[in-house]
């Protein structure tokens, strides 16, 4: 059985915006590349290195900062403690050389060893990079390809899948999880972090720890989008407007139109911490960085719901995610928009419903709904910056996430015709389908349709 072995905190990772494709995957691809070079033979101890980004990490690479992230990965910056001041001033001088003191030597790279191939040259992703360790005469001494394939997660070619761990829950959608679930009695928190401690060998205290951690980073991201004001980085030259919306919705005296402005302000305030490139959470992208941390915002400061039962929230939301990643996709360069806000509204969803206290089934038919109303969602940033229309989709994602699960708890879920893995399967077919151009590669919609300068 090809069962889920993703664990939570591969999931929810911390890094900086604006898109974990472009941005976290890369920057780990770096890292990766510098531990191997590391320790070869370099010709008069001195070597340099080029940087080769194709498909959509060219097309749309410097909107996305992708050329900064593989320099900053180079320099040893990791993606959850990345100096974000520096990482923005990376590349600016375009005559400044870098230096990567490594155990055999050093070697050198400048903003022209990182170029641009709008090809994809027979890669199986979108996303690829190639990084070459040359001798100073030109020679390739070692090189590496490696696939950015959503959320941050990265392959390197010729690399084998390693082995599924021995999980004492094995299941790969979530009608197998259902039967998990009735075969053994058990809730579904209680499947999860068994899992996760086998995967990660934490014990469950030290899981919801870390959950706890997660959920602080999430918040510290809405808050300081709500106290930042100003353009955000790029041509587009968009303004913030969180804390606007925040003022706003304190003002209205209609508690519904309050209660979806505040949504959209905690979503709009994570999003554009993200657009800004600065430090969010993946959940399940960069790109939709927003959207989950302003549900949980809401319900925190709003709701009163306590933190011990956000931290199981976010364990009923990567279930979802989990089974959109091993069934379909979370990247928007492969499906679209429908893979990343679509998805992240149907972990919403899912979260919203449980933390409300409703079953496995109304959790289920919550996370259908909120997917099932992206399907089609294309992936289309104006000039190539996750701005327009990325940050409005996270908070109207947001909305659509508690709207889904009110349907769910208002609806008898034993009549709904449409299960979770259906819609998947459909979100699956329907990005195949979609033309590349859709495909975060800014080639067509709002992208080419919108003069923004």
């Amino acid at each position: 059985m090809n069962c889920i072995s993703t664990g939570i905190f591969d999931l929810f990772k911390v890094g900086p915006g604006p898109s974990s494709s472009h941005t976290i995957g890369p920057m780990r691809a770096a890292n990766d590349f510098v531990s191997r070079i590391s320790a070869l033979p370099l010709p008069d101890g001195t070597g340099r290195i080029e940087v080769e980004l194709f498909g959509s990490l060219a097309q749309t690479g410097r909107g996305h900062g992708t050329d900064r992230a593989a320099a900053a990965g180079l320099l040893g910056e990791r993606p959850e403690s990345c100096d974000v001041e520096r990482f923005a001033a990376l590349l600016r001088d375009p005559k400044e050389v870098y230096r990567v003191v490594l155990d055999n030597g050093e070697v050198c790279f400048s903003a022209s060893s990182i170029r641009f191939r709008s090809d994809r040259s027979g890669f199986p992703f979108s996303n690829t990079l190639r990084f070459r360790l040359l001798a100073e005469d030109g020679s390739e001494l070692h090189s590496e390809v490696y696939y950015s394939v959503g959320g941050g997660f990265i392959r390197r070619e010729g690399e084998e899948e390693p082995a599924p761990p021995d999980l004492p829950y094995r299941y790969r959608d979530i009608q197998s999880f259902r039967r998990l679930l009735a075969k053994y009695d058990l809730s579904p928190v209680e499947l999860l972090l068994a899992n996760e401690s086998a995967l990660t060998g934490r014990t469950t205290e030290e899981v919801r720890e870390e959950l706890r951690n997660i959920l602080n980073h999430m918040h510290e991201a809405v808050r300081r989008g709500l106290d930042a004001s100003g353009l955000l980085p790029g041509p587009i030259r968009l303004e913030r407007r969180a804390r606007a919306v925040y003022e706003a919705a304190l003002l209205r005296e209609d508690p519904g139109a309050r209660q979806i402005l505040l949504l959209d302000a905690f979503s709009l305030a994570a999003a554009e911490e993200n657009a800004a490139g600065h430090l969010v959470v993946t959940a399940p992208t960069s790109g939709s960085a927003g959207l989950i941390p302003g549900v949980i915002e809401y319900l925190r400061t709003c709701c009163g719901i306590e933190e011990s039962v956000l931290c199981d929230g976010l364990m009923i939301a990567g279930l979802i995610a989990f089974v959109a990643r091993h069934n379909a996709s979370i990247s928007g360069a492969e499906v679209g928009c429908q893979g990343e806000i679509g998805v992240a509204s149907a972990m919403a969803a899912a979260l919203l419903a449980f933390v409300r206290g409703d079953g496995f089934d109304r959790v289920e038919c919550a996370a259908e709904i909120a997917l099932e109303h992206h399907l089609g969602l294309s992936c289309d940033p104006v000039d190539g910056y996750v701005q327009i229309p990325c940050i409005e989709r996270n908070a109207v994602g947001a909305v659509t996430a508690w709207n889904a699960r009110l349907l769910a708890s208002a609806s008898d879920p034993g009549k709904q015709k449409v299960s979770f893995d259906e819609v998947l399967a459909a979100m699956y077919q329907t990005g195949q389908c979609m033309s590349a151009d859709f495909k975060e590669t800014a080639r067509g919609g709002l992208a080419v349709c919108t003069l923004c300068c």
